[in-house]
């Protein structure tokens, strides 16, 4: 797969530059959130009449193929891609022709890896909290059934005071409610601010 930057360099880059420059291996689990976001983008460019209707709807099939593509095994993601906006450009454009080199227009690489992250980060906590939800959910119906269970608590490594085995366990279910709570405070702030906008620098 052709590198972005290549043209610049008269030889061959070695490829140890090639993988300090290379974040494939890191975000390639934002694919998903890197097409969503170039469906939306193409779009926009769409309703503004920077790109064709054709273009748009040339971009969207494109996009969910690659998606059904990566999800069914037909495609996988290319180690040698720079990172994830460049193999699915670059796939996009040679499935699609022309169409596909339209899709960047307007957009700065520095925004689409920021709506990236942030997606992704939210898809994340929301899946998060649902895991802790059901901890705290056992969590809490083995305290009642441990309700009874006398059990010593510990100060210094040294036995203090008698407790239950429930109020024990009571007790992560509380630091994970809090958990819970800052996960949400998070996902609110991650709804609520669009990270588009700023550009390479200014907007």
């Amino acid at each position: 797969m052709a590198q972005l930057w290549q043209g610049r360099a008269s030889k061959a880059v070695d490829s140890r530059v090639n993988d300090f420059n290379s974040s494939i291996r890191f975000d390639a689990r934002m694919i998903e959130q890197d097409i969503q976001g170039s469906m939306v983008h193409s779009a926009m460019l769409g309703r503004q009449g920077i790109i064709s209707a054709r273009d748009v709807e040339d971009i969207h099939k494109g996009l969910q193929g690659i998606l059904e593509d990566l999800h069914s095994g037909a495609l996988e993601i290319d180690p040698a891609a720079e990172d994830v906006h460049t193999f699915v450009e670059q796939t996009l454009t040679a499935r699609v022709g022309d169409a596909g080199k339209r899709l960047h227009t307007g957009r700065s690489r520095n925004d689409q890896v920021a709506l990236d992250l942030r997606l992704n980060l939210r898809e994340a906590s929301r899946h998060l909290q649902g895991q802790i939800k059901e901890l705290i959910e056992t969590l809490c119906t083995q305290a009642e059934k441990s309700a009874g269970y006398v059990m010593p608590g510990y100060t210094h490594l040294q036995r203090a005071q008698p407790v239950t085995f429930g109020h024990q366990l009571m007790a992560y279910a509380w630091m994970l409610l809090r958990d819970l709570g800052r996960l949400q405070d998070a996902t609110g702030r991650m709804d609520a601010e669009c990270p588009l906008g700023s550009g390479a620098l200014a907007g």
